[in-house]
């Protein structure tokens, strides 16, 4: 049997576990309770969806012509790559290209990602061919102060016919209404501005119906594109989202920079003759290398940037026969008669070497002028040079003295037919022979050499 005590001590043990064991049950149904509460509220509340589409950023803020066209290809790739909301193009120029606008439109037109063209910021144009991708965009847009159009199709330097100037205008026209009218926008304001040159602001083309936003800045106006529906080329209708998206440029890469640098017809046409007069200066001093191989760079760099360019060739005829003129005048002088005609047919071929539309697309006249008399008056210096020293007679030793003064330092005696003695020249002692007496200290000029005498004659 157990004791009284011990029994009372064992239950008095006993009721101790178990109140820690109620506490502990107490707690977990408290737990269980809320959550009974809460769960239906958190499967009611919906998930966290995944970020907004970005919006892709194009600067397109120079003439149009291959290199931008390749540039916009290439943001409009990334757009459709990276599934952004939208390929915003900020457009600011004054024209190029009909073969590049054209390629640029076509992958506007064909882009899988809806296309806005923005001409910005306040007191841009989208002037020529810049008016062809604005009106080619799923939505256009323009900021206060910003104007558009006057696409007429320009030939530089070309005599056209009536008829062959409205094939290209007609052309022209036809281009442009082929996406207008799908766009929904207004055909004839837009058809004015390629046959009349009409050019139009930003509260004009509004009222046209040939853009569909006004937005003061890129913040206000993807405001105004969220949530947005568009109808795409093919009919399909898409909303835009665009709030909260994240901005991605994308930016030139370093061939497309260095390159359209290359392509300003200026600095094309000074590269070119640099590289010309460095190639002159290795075939004058051969061995040098460096002026080799630094113009044939240049030049070729040249040409590659100049073949990217509406070229005439006419005009290459002329560089080719200025330069002709220029190495006829070196072999032949003619008073300056053919430098002068040399150095006006390079001024005129330079000048017209690059038939742009715009005039930021031609060779402007300070460079043709700079360019042409310089490069004219060098070649012409230089290549007096080099025919001079190779007509001129190499002497060395004796027959290099020929002319040249001599002092007597000993009396020139008659001997014989003539008198004997010894002058000095060049710091050196000769025997000398001379016809008359000379005294010392006297002044006599070396006429000619026997043997290891110099035969002189008495300066007058």
């Amino acid at each position: 049997m157990i004791p009284l005590r011990a029994r009372g001590a064992r239950l008095a043990a006993d009721s101790a576990g178990a109140i820690p064991r109620l506490s502990h049950w107490r707690v977990s149904a408290w737990r269980l309770a809320l959550w009974l509460l809460w769960a239906p509220l958190a499967l009611a509340a919906p998930l966290p969806g995944p970020p907004p589409s970005p919006v892709v950023l194009i600067h397109l803020d120079d003439t149009i012509q291959p290199i931008s066209a390749d540039y916009v290809r290439r943001g409009l790739e990334v757009a459709s790559s990276s599934h952004a909301a939208v390929a915003l193009i900020e457009l600011n120029t004054p024209g190029g290209l009909l073969d590049s606008t054209r390629q640029i439109v076509g992958d506007i037109l064909a882009s899988p990602v809806p296309v806005v063209v923005y001409v910005a910021p306040a007191g841009s144009r989208a002037g020529s061919a810049g008016f062809f991708i604005l009106e080619s965009a799923d939505v256009a847009a323009m900021a206060p102060g910003a104007n558009a159009g006057a696409a007429h199709p320009v030939v530089e330097g070309a005599k056209l016919d009536d008829t062959m100037k409205q094939k290209i205008e007609n052309d022209a026209a036809a281009f442009l209404r082929s996406y207008v009218a799908r766009r929904g926008r207004n055909v004839a304001a837009a058809e004015d501005a390629v046959r009349k040159s009409k050019s139009y602001s930003d509260q004009e083309a509004l009222q046209l119906n040939l853009i569909d936003l006004v937005a003061n800045d890129r913040t206000t106006l993807l405001a105004q594109l969220n949530g947005r529906t568009v109808t795409r080329l093919d009919g399909a209708r898409t909303t835009l989202h665009t709030a909260g998206a994240a901005v991605v440029t994308v930016d030139p890469t370093l061939r497309e920079r260095i390159l359209d640098r290359l392509i300003d017809p200026n600095l094309a046409l000074l590269i070119l003759v640099l590289g010309g007069l460095l190639l002159y200066m290795e075939f004058h001093t051969p061995g040098a290398v460096v002026p080799g191989a630094l113009g044939t760079v240049l030049v070729l760099l040249a040409l590659f940037a100049l073949n990217l360019l509406p070229v005439r060739f006419t005009s290459m005829l002329l560089l080719a026969a200025a330069f002709s003129l220029l190495l006829l005048e070196a072999k032949f002088p003619s008073h300056g008669v053919l430098a002068a005609s040399g150095i006006v047919a390079l001024v005129v071929g330079a000048l017209t070497l690059v038939a742009g539309p715009i005039p930021e697309m031609r060779v402007h006249l300070a460079t043709a002028l700079s360019a042409g008399i310089a490069f004219g008056l060098i070649t012409v210096f230089l290549l007096r040079l080099a025919i001079r020293a190779r007509h001129s007679k190499t002497r060395t030793g004796a027959e290099a003295m020929m002319g040249e003064i001599a002092v007597v330092t000993r009396q020139l005696l008659p001997q014989g037919p003539e008198s004997s003695g010894q002058v000095m020249v060049r710091g050196e002692l000769w025997q000398a022979a001379c016809a008359t007496p000379a005294a010392e200290g006297e002044r006599v000029r070396i006429t000619g050499i026997r043997g290891l005498t110099l035969l002189v004659e008495r300066v007058p």
